[in-house]
């Protein structure tokens, strides 16, 4: 671990990453990437000491009240968060302020702050959003080692459900010749149509590897599915999609799926629910 300070903390696009790496250890993770010119190991984190601060600041100045995203870069709810509180201190800020907030995590520590989540979302919309990625708990243990296992995040989204916060899932990635299988689609499915969860994001069944990840990824394919990399070798080269060879069944499935429990599924409507500010109850300005 080690800090740094920064100018600014919230994107053009409303949203914030709070930490750099992760120590959930999972096997696919594309923020591995060299393309994020990360410069210290992964598992080094990067905690942006100011990001509290930084973050009143920049609401302070905004005229009206909007959305805020965090999770796309890095987990909000890595371990060192029990310690350190950096996204707890974030949200209570947004919940402060009037803001929205849409979190996206693997984590079950996000119950820690179901007091603010259902804070904002008495006042606008806070959506939770959870990845899910294999039916098979074993399978989970291998793929996510170090994170909540995937009956704790579907706990997760029931408490949500019965609290009244809409939930959205993303469902990837799906890795070719692992759990690409109709039935882990399907019982992945059964949990999002038990959860009641407004949406699924899927960008395809498969999974993307460049420079950085591949290299983790595959050395992961060695410690716990050996001689499967030849397997992805021979089938995707050096291709930056590499979608199962399942792809077009399971991507018939999960249409209807979502149709069929009224479910919103295309990416562009999702992102636009997610964009969506709120405003449920009169709010005193603040600005």
């Amino acid at each position: 671990m080690h800090y740094s300070d920064y100018k600014t903390i919230l994107s053009p696009q409303n949203g914030i990453n709070l930490y750099r790496g992760c120590t959930h250890g999972c096997i696919y993770c594309d923020s591995r990437s060299k393309c994020y010119q990360m410069k210290h190991d992964f598992e080094d984190i990067e905690v942006k000491r100011n990001a509290p601060s930084i973050l009143k600041e920049q609401l302070r100045r905004k005229r009206k009240p909007c959305m805020i995203g965090t999770g796309a870069m890095c987990d909000p709810y890595i371990h060192l968060e029990e310690e350190l509180q950096i996204t707890r201190q974030c949200i209570s800020i947004i919940e402060r302020y009037g803001f929205g907030l849409s979190i996206l995590t693997k984590s079950s520590r996000i119950l820690r702050d179901l007091d603010l989540l259902k804070a904002i979302n008495k006042k606008t919309k806070c959506v939770v959003q959870m990845t899910l990625t294999t039916y098979d708990e074993d399978l989970c243990r291998k793929i996510e080692p170090n994170v909540s296992a995937t009956l704790e995040r579907v706990n997760v989204l029931n408490i949500m459900k019965h609290e009244g916060i809409p939930t959205v899932v993303w469902l990837g990635p799906i890795l070719p010749f692992i759990n690409d299988t109709e039935e882990n689609l399907r019982g992945l499915l059964d949990y999002c149509v038990n959860a009641n969860v407004r949406g699924i994001l899927c960008f395809g069944f498969g999974v993307t590897m460049r420079e950085g990840n591949r290299e983790y990824f595959y050395e992961q394919l060695d410690r716990f599915f050996p001689g499967l990399k030849k397997e992805y070798i021979r089938t995707f080269g050096n291709a930056y999609v590499c979608n199962s060879p399942n792809h077009n069944h399971l991507m018939s499935i999960f249409r209807k799926a979502c149709e069929k429990h009224g479910i919103i599924w295309k990416p562009d409507e999702v992102f636009s629910y997610l964009k969506q500010f709120e405003e449920k109850e009169q709010q005193l300005s603040l600005f």
